[in-house]
C-alpha cells in the first residue's frame, strides 16, 4: 500500500504540473486557508531529499512566489472592505479600540508582525486582511511580506528536505517526520508566546 501511494506521489512529483499545483495552493492558502500549503511544501522537500525530483530551488521559489501572490489578494481585499468595517465599529467601542490597536502595532511593528503570522497557519490570513484594512502602505507591506514568504518557503522545503534525508528508502516517514517537526516548532512558538503574554497581563 505504501509503495503504491509513493510511486503515486513520485509519478506527479516527476511531472512540471506539480509547480503550477505548488503556485496555486500557495497562492490560495494566503487568502482562503482551506489547506495549509505547508504540506505540500514539506512533503515536496521530502522528495527533493530522497529522490531528487523535483528539485529543492524550484520549490522554494514557486512556493514563496504564491505565497506572495496570496498574501498580496488578501491585502487588497482588506484594503477595498476596510473602510466599510471601520464605519460599522461604533465610536468608542471594543471592537473599535482592538481595530485601532491593531493599526497601531502594524505601524510600529507591521515587519514583525508579518513575518511572525506567516509561520501561523490561518494567522497570516488575518494579518494580511487587517494590515490592507487598516491602511498599511502597500510598499512597505511588500518588502516586509516578500522577507516572509522566503523565509517561510525556506523553512517549510528545509525541514522537508530533513526528513527526506534522513528515510531516503521511505518517503511517507520522512513527510511524517517533516510534517512532526513544523507541528513541534509551532507548538512551542505558540507556547513561548502566550506565556510572555500572560506574564505581560500580569506585569
Amino acid at each position: 500500500m505504501n509503495d503504491a501511494i509513493v510511486h503515486a506521489v513520485e509519478g506527479f512529483v516527476s511531472t512540471p504540473w506539480v509547480y503550477a499545483a505548488l503556485f496555486g495552493i500557495a497562492m490560495l492558502d494566503g487568502f482562503f486557508p482551506v489547506v495549509p500549503s505547508e504540506t505540500l511544501v514539506i512533503t515536496l522537500g521530502v522528495f527533493a531529499a530522497a529522490e531528487g525530483d523535483p528539485a529543492l530551488g524550484p520549490v522554494i521559489v514557486v512556493a514563496a512566489l504564491g505565497a506572495f501572490a496570496g498574501d498580496h489578494i488578501s491585502y487588497a481585499i482588506g484594503r477595498r472592505s476596510g473602510v466599510r468595517v471601520l464605519a460599522r465599529l461604533g465610536e468608542g467601542g471594543r471592537a473599535r479600540r482592538v481595530y485601532e490597536r491593531v493599526g497601531r502595532m502594524l505601524a510600529e511593528r507591521g515587519g514583525l508582525v508579518l513575518v511572525a503570522a506567516r509561520y501561523i497557519p490561518g494567522g497570516r490570513t488575518a494579518a494580511t486582511l487587517t494590515t490592507g484594512a487598516t491602511g498599511f502602505p502597500r510598499r512597505s507591506f511588500t518588502r516586509f511580506d516578500a522577507v516572509a514568504v522566503v523565509s517561510w518557503a525556506v523553512y517549510s522545503a528545509c525541514l522537508g528536505y530533513v526528513g527526506g534525508a534522513a528515510f531516503e528508502e521511505t518517503p511517507l516517514y520522512g513527510v511524517a517526520l517533516g510534517l512532526a517537526l513544523a507541528f513541534t516548532i509551532t507548538l512551542v512558538h505558540e507556547g513561548v508566546r502566550g506565556l510572555r503574554a500572560r506574564a505581560g497581563g500580569r506585569a
